[in-house]
């Protein structure tokens, strides 16, 4: 049995997770698929027979042989997830997208259900995604303000919560803006701010406010390095047309009180260094490009973007470039038009058609919120391609995409669905052949991190059963269609990575090797520190080479010409809102079906003693959660850990519907809406409104 345990040589406060630790679990788990199967049963029955690996990627490769000569490769959908989202060559994403370009072209999903909003607004605000801070930067900080980021459960990278325990022990203070009581509240934060999810923007609008009319702005700094700023100061202080953003503006819309407001913005105006950190949750909302863009807009008036203990705004996660390190390469495809060519799935969307083997690959590009709306309504509802197929390397969308029971219409409509997995999860269920793979234990890669190091990751044992890596597997059927020495240029997953490692910066490769961890040269980098000392020697790639807090060419995009709350008020039918953070035991879904972790973090709806006394639901007992979308049945967690009028459900819980169509597991997905943030099209699974109500027995 193998154990996981904590490099020796790893540098001082980096730590793994409690999720990285129970692996093994995963790796000898009971149900952990070891066999090709090829469904038997209607889909979703979870009815399947093992067969050969011959047989298995004979049928695979005929039927996309198939699905590519009558209807063109892009009636096949590419999907994937993080399975393996860090590997240079098992990466679930890359892989994906370079077997099903040699394949003729696909149907792609663009952005990430992660962060699409975010993504979205710092290429129009800063025109590069290079933005970030290291961790090791706010050891300078005075104030760190975590607004919606619970990095002690979600784990922006292994350093983050090490250097803000060691800033508060140099005296530095950390507030906590959230809708509930996270352990990241319970174990980082001197102060928390309560809010009602979705209404970020509000609450640093009425911050802005604050600090302008208490004289506490940088104004010469907002001025030199960003354009736009007068013009949302005009709007903050209110107009004719528009009121004040106050305190008091504020605290009807967020339910934080205007007291607070007010000390956190003159706790912000004047504690300095600050770095405003979002976490991804504040962008997964209806409006959440406008709390994206007034973070930076706050960072802004209070000179805190770009030096040393500041921060952009956004969040940190991926937001500086890693070493440099070889990885597999995607070829180029042709979008429609001037002969345009791009190596992934985003842009102008080409009609679908016959593709020869060996013609110029094409793609079509949808927006990954809206796939399953893609696949049911085709061309006929405005989207490129009438998809016929899905090929899914590592994802489970049937759970972790939003309204679960689109999805599975989605799926039940397919032709084709195949997929890579470890288990029988609620997408494998209905999927036409599943794949063993390996995990990280039982195969070699190099890492990518979220901080300045590469890490060298060694298999540690034999594949288990029959499984295999997701590389060997799509070279295989790669061969079976008459492109495999395309896809393997003559390499196997060794020579890939011996590649890799020729085209990086590593020096002494056998020391990699041996220690596991590379660190690049410098561990305090600020993206923007050579911009904001002087724009003019370093400008930025923007239109006008400053930071776009406001401008035409955004209005233009569909936002506001100012940033801007732009919230919803829950219906009177769902009164409640829902927030749907990660769990700390859980990556996504994976270990959402294993009563191991489930046990740590029971799936409970948290509900506060307000909202529960008036609807005579006690703690433990049985609640039905109703939203448009759908029904789940789960036991109330009654706590003063969350905001009045606020209700959390942890995702990634596999769903299991009962005979009258409600959801029993707890998966938060049943409830949530494919309806996206505009202009980003991002996802909104913490704009979500319920009604809750006893269910009548006990847990």
């Amino acid at each position: 049995m193998v154990r996981i345990a904590d490099n020796p040589l790893r540098p001082p406060g980096m730590a793994g997770c409690p999720r990285g630790y129970r692996t093994p679990r995963v790796v000898y788990h009971p149900e952990r698929i070891t066999r090709p199967l090829r469904r038997v049963g209607p889909r979703g029955s979870g009815e399947f027979r093992s067969v050969s690996w011959d047989e298995a990627l004979d049928w695979v490769s005929d039927r996309l042989g198939e699905v590519r000569d009558r209807h063109g490769p892009q009636a096949v959908l590419r999907h994937g997830g993080s399975g393996s989202c860090r590997g240079a060559l098992h990466n679930t994403s890359l892989l994906g997208q370079r077997f099903l370009t040699l394949f003729g072209g696909y149907t792609g999903s663009f952005d990430t259900y992660s962060s699409a909003a975010e993504s979205f607004v710092v290429s129009h605000l800063f025109g590069t995604p290079d933005i970030g801070i290291d961790p090791d930067t706010l050891e300078d900080s005075r104030l760190v303000i975590l607004w919606g980021a619970n990095v002690v459960d979600t784990r922006f990278g292994s350093l983050l919560e090490s250097r803000l325990k060691e800033l508060r022990r140099s005296g530095g203070k950390i507030v906590a803006v959230d809708p509930r009581r996270s352990r990241t509240v319970e174990r980082l934060a001197d102060l928390w701010i309560p809010i009602r999810p979705g209404t970020d923007a509000a609450l640093m609008e009425a911050i802005l406010h604050e600090l302008l009319t208490a004289g506490l702005v940088r104004r010469e700094i907002a001025e030199r390095t960003s354009v736009g700023f007068e013009a949302l100061e005009r709007s903050i202080l209110g107009t004719a047309d528009s009121p004040a953003r106050s305190p008091e503006w504020a605290e009807a819309l967020c339910g934080t009180s205007a007291r607070n407001i007010r000390e956190l913005a003159h706790l912000y105006g004047t504690l300095k260094p600050a770095a405003l950190i979002s976490g991804l949750s504040i962008q997964r909302t209806l409006g959440g490009e406008e709390a994206v863009r007034m973070a930076v807009a706050l960072q802004v008036a209070t000179g805190n973007l770009g030096v040393p203990g500041g921060a952009p705004g956004t969040s940190i996660w991926g937001r500086l470039p890693s070493p440099r390190c070889g990885r597999l390469p995607v070829p180029q495809a042709r979008a429609p038009g001037a002969g345009s060519t791009q190596a992934g799935p985003r842009g102008a969307l080409p009609a679908a058609g016959r593709q020869a083997i060996g013609a110029e690959p094409v793609w079509a590009g949808i927006p990954v919120y809206s796939w399953a709306d893609a696949v049911l309504e085709g061309r006929s509802g405005g989207y490129p391609t009438d998809i016929r197929a899905v090929y899914n390397v590592g994802g489970n969308y049937l759970c972790t995409g939003s309204d679960v029971a689109k999805n599975v219409r989605a799926f039940e409509r397919l032709d084709l669905a195949v997929c890579h997995e470890l288990f029988l999860t609620p997408t494998a269920r209905y999927c036409d052949v599943v794949l063993p793979v390996t995990t990280f234990l039982e195969r070699e890669d190099i890492l990518f991190t979220a901080g300045n190091y590469l890490l060298y990751s060694h298999p540690a044992i034999a594949p288990v059963g029959q499984a295999r890596n997701d590389y060997d597997i799509l070279n295989d059927l790669a061969d079976r269609l008459g492109f495999g020495s395309d896809f393997s240029e003559g390499r196997d997953a060794g020579a890939w990575i011996e590649r890799f490692l020729e085209e990086s910066e590593v020096s002494d490769v056998e020391e990699f090797r041996r220690t596991g961890i590379y660190a690049g040269a410098d561990h305090r980098r600020i993206g923007l520190r050579r911009f904001v000392a002087d724009p003019d020697a370093a400008p930025l790639s923007t239109l006008s080479g400053r930071i776009e807090l406001a401008s035409e060419a955004s209005a233009r995009l569909g936002f506001s010409a100012v940033p801007q709350y732009r919230g919803v008020a829950a219906p009177r039918e769902y009164p409640l809102r829902l927030i749907t953070p990660h769990a700390r035991y859980r990556v996504n879904s994976q270990y959402g079906d294993d009563p191991a972790y489930g046990g740590q973090e029971p799936q409970r709806l948290w509900l506060h003693p307000g909202d529960a006394a008036p609807r005579q639901i006690r703690d433990g007992e049985m609640v039905e959660v109703a939203s448009p979308q759908g029904r789940v049945r789960v036991p109330a967690r009654v706590t003063e850990g969350i905001m009045q009028g606020v209700t959390c459900l942890l995702a990634g819980a596999w769903p299991l519907f009962a005979p009258d169509g409600a959801d029993i597991a707890g998966c938060a997905n049943v409830l949530t809406s494919t309806v996206p943030t505009l202009p980003s099209r991002g996802s909104r699974t913490h704009t979500v409104f319920v009604q809750v109500r006893a269910a009548g027995f006990q847990a």
